[in-house]
């Protein structure tokens, strides 16, 4: 080679590193105008059988940091921002309920709820007073589908495990908490309170339904800077940060590439939430603009998703791990995955019922309306920011 292709080979190099090393150091995709105004929610909990209020039951917005509990009347009030929300209500010894609003107007809402008594299935299924290898085992495989594999999630500790009891264990696992789960994530500095629903953990495809609802923890000036820059790091190539991007007309300069597989199928349809089902990948992918997939909602500040098919994400800010590498092969069962060498990081996402709505905040109206899987799903509970995250 001559010294002038050795050097324009060098310079062709260097333009790609610098490329790559610049969707890094972008700031993520800025949030769209807010509409004016905040909506207030107020109501009431009270026992189905009895019509009696209930106190101290917990109302929140799920993934989020806005909470309350119902008054000895049964009463709640809570303010939130105009645009999508998912509010739940949950009681030990009841039923949660939920419910997904689209909030377009600046004034106050009201919602009765009446909770059904249940009882905790997996109580006397397992009953482990002291805790013995077996427990051990089964809730160790639940705490790395639950709360995951990666550094995050190798920080992230449940204080309270004695609330878990378990059903099965060798090819399918079900898992029951009595009280909601307190999480508490050191690596990105978070409280959590997850009131779990279901969980069931099969060979080849984890499920589980439930809601988050976020606290931010104390920490010395050091451990604040570092949960900042974790929190950044986690935001950036995730589901949410990919909407907002979407939202703001800036996928490519925020580092994603957007492709259409249109014979792409997503697994069996189940009730709960899927991750880390086998996708049907077979058929050619084309690559897409975000216009082909997402038009203009019903009002300003909302948007539509709208395609068939699965669509395939690629993160070019962060390659994927070895642990993500040992996790789909562990997914797939062996069959049919290739272990291949560090690629950009990959996802998939695709609608369960029809078009989804977005709101200006990258928040789906039916957040179980998208499905994800891929790098998107391998990030899970020790990864996952509340909703009002915004890097700095």
């Amino acid at each position: 080679m001559s010294s002038r292709s050795f050097a324009s080979t060098i310079a062709r190099l260097a333009v790609v590193l610098i490329a790559v090393a610049a969707v890094c150091a972008r700031p993520a995709a800025a949030q769209p105008q807010a509409p004016d105004g905040r909506a207030v929610l107020t109501g009431t909990v009270v026992d189905a059988e009895t019509g009696e209020p209930l106190p101290g039951v917990n109302v929140f917005i799920a993934v989020s940091m806005r909470g309350t509990a119902t008054s000895p009347d049964g009463r709640f009030r809570l303010e939130v921002p105009l645009g999508a929300h998912r509010l739940y209500v949950s009681s030990v010894g009841y039923e949660s309920e939920a419910r997904n609003l689209n909030l377009r107007e600046p004034r106050v809402y009201t919602f009765e709820f009446e909770l059904q008594p249940t009882v905790i299935e997996g109580e006397e299924v397992v009953v482990e007073a002291e805790r013995d290898e077996k427990w051990q085992e089964r809730y160790d495989r639940f705490v790395d589908a639950f709360i995951g594999e990666t550094p995050n999630a190798e920080q992230t500790e449940i204080q309270n495990p004695e609330v878990v009891s378990f059903d099965g264990g060798i090819g399918e696992l079900e898992a029951f908490a009595s009280e909601p789960l307190v999480i508490e994530n050191q690596a990105l500095g978070y409280r959590i309170t997850y009131h779990l629903k279901d969980f069931r953990l099969l060979p080849n495809r984890t499920q589980y339904d439930g809601e988050p609802l976020f606290e931010e923890m104390d920490g010395t000036p050091q451990q604040e800077a570092r949960w900042a820059a974790a929190r950044r790091e986690a935001f950036l190539g995730s589901f949410h940060h990919l909407l907002l991007a979407m939202i703001a007309d800036k996928v490519e300069p925020q580092g994603f590439k957007l492709f259409l597989r249109p014979n792409a199928g997503p697994p069996s349809a189940s009730s709960m939430p899927t991750v880390g089902s086998p996708m049907q990948m077979g058929g050619q992918r084309y690559p897409i603009s975000v216009d082909e997939i997402m038009g203009p909602g019903d009002v300003q500040v909302e948007h539509v998703l709208d395609f068939n098919g699965v669509v395939e994400v690629v993160y070019l800010g962060e390659q994927q791990s070895e642990a993500y590498a040992r996790w789909r092969e562990q997914m797939s069962g062996g069959r049919g995955f290739q272990r291949r060498g560090p690629r950009y990081q990959t996802s998939q996402f695709w609608l369960e019922r029809g078009p989804a709505t977005i709101d200006y905040k990258g928040d789906i109206v039916d957040p179980y309306g998208v499905t994800v899987s891929g790098y998107f799903a391998f990030e899970r509970v020790g990864d996952q920011l509340p909703k009002e995250y915004r890097p700095r």
